[in-house]
């Protein structure tokens, strides 16, 4: 009998960190709810729950570092490793925008939470990852950390400039560069996964449901192509 995988989904109450922990429920993977407010994570593995799925909430907090070796001593108690990270949880600060106008206390709160806080999990977490036969990291990525397309005229996310956002990403992705180097040969396949224009809170707008989006993250921390990529639904995106 196949031992049950475990996945930690961050900020996974909602829109597309939800979506992605449904599917990968659905998957027959146990998921844990990463969330900071307990009656959103409770009700959101609740709902899942309710669907036959495996699910619990464990609390993360991207601001309280704290919480992330409580939440990795929890883990290794109930579950003794953990098999899947999917590095979701992200912000946008409409104080945000080109370098010359964005607010520095937005910038430093986007790189804040959309990269050290992905650092800070990830490093709580590649003790249990290790202990896995085959761990996987998903980081989710956005076409706007690309220094490529950034720098591209012809691309239509040229103009889309927020520099503490874009920053983020674009520092998210070294993160990938870096861990796919240092994990190599444990088996733990780590990319970066822009699942494409999806509606959500975040965004407000987008072509994509949050259900059509976590497709590809799912694919990647189910059944990984490679390591050390970064891709989007229509394949792989230049860094």
């Amino acid at each position: 009998m196949t031992e049950e995988r475990i996945a930690l989904v961050t900020g996974a109450n909602k829109g597309i960190g939800l979506a992605i922990a449904r599917q990968l429920a659905q998957a027959g993977v146990h998921v844990l709810i990463g969330a900071r407010d307990e009656a959103r994570g409770t009700a959101a593995a609740a709902g899942l729950a309710a669907q036959g799925l495996g699910a619990e909430w464990i609390r993360l907090d991207l601001d309280d570092h704290a919480t992330l070796a409580t939440a990795a001593a929890l883990i290794e108690a109930r579950h003794g490793r953990l098999d899947i990270l999917v590095n979701n949880a992200g912000i946008f600060d409409p104080g945000d925008g080109a370098p010359g106008a964005a607010s520095i206390a937005a910038v430093r709160r986007v790189i804040e939470v959309n990269f050290i806080g992905a650092l800070a999990v990830t490093q709580a977490m590649l003790p249990l990852l290790r202990k896995a036969s085959a761990g996987r990291i998903v980081n989710l990525a956005s076409s706007l950390g690309s220094l490529a397309l950034n720098g591209d005229p012809g691309s239509t996310y040229y103009a889309q400039r927020f520099i503490g956002y874009n920053a983020s990403k674009a520092a998210l992705n070294m993160l990938t560069v870096q861990l796919h180097e240092v994990l190599k040969d444990s088996g733990i396949k780590v990319n970066s996964v822009s699942p494409g224009f999806v509606r959500t809170d975040l965004t407000g707008y987008g072509t994509m449901t949050p259900e059509e989006g976590a497709r590809l993250p799912v694919h990647y921390a189910l059944h990984p192509d490679g390591s050390g990529l970064f891709v989007e639904p229509d394949g792989r995106t230049p860094w």
